[in-house]
């Protein structure tokens, strides 16, 4: 911990950024979010941190990592539900996101149990 990053063969240290983007793809049609996502993922392959606060499962689903917090909103909310790879958090038995986000993901109906049965 401490250390600043170094590209590849002792050059110049790269700047690394966090871009936090709140619900970005609201009042987005179909093809401006995979735009969206294009550039979100140029972000990551060039080494930057992109937190994305979102409900559309078009973008969710091609996280790295989902935090879904829950279970409701305003106090009955607030606290983290599942965690983990989308798949992951399709599954989770306290996601109420999870159904959909199987959905979205094309999960089988077997996928959704714990124990695959």
């Amino acid at each position: 911990g401490g250390g600043r990053g170094r590209s590849g063969g002792g050059g110049k240290a790269r700047s690394r950024n966090l871009y936090l983007l709140d619900e970005p793809t609201t009042g987005l049609a179909g093809e401006d979010v995979r735009k969206l996502l294009e550039v979100l993922n140029r972000l990551v392959d060039a080494g930057h941190t992109v937190l994305v606060i979102e409900h559309n499962l078009d973008l969710v689903k091609t996280a790295d990592h989902v935090i879904d917090m829950g279970p409701d909103a305003g106090v009955r909310g607030g606290r983290i539900v599942a965690s983990g790879t989308p798949e992951q958090v399709a599954i989770a038995p306290d996601s109420l996101t999870g159904p959909f986000l199987a959905a979205a993901l094309n999960l089988e109906a077997k996928a959704l149990t714990p124990s695959g049965t």
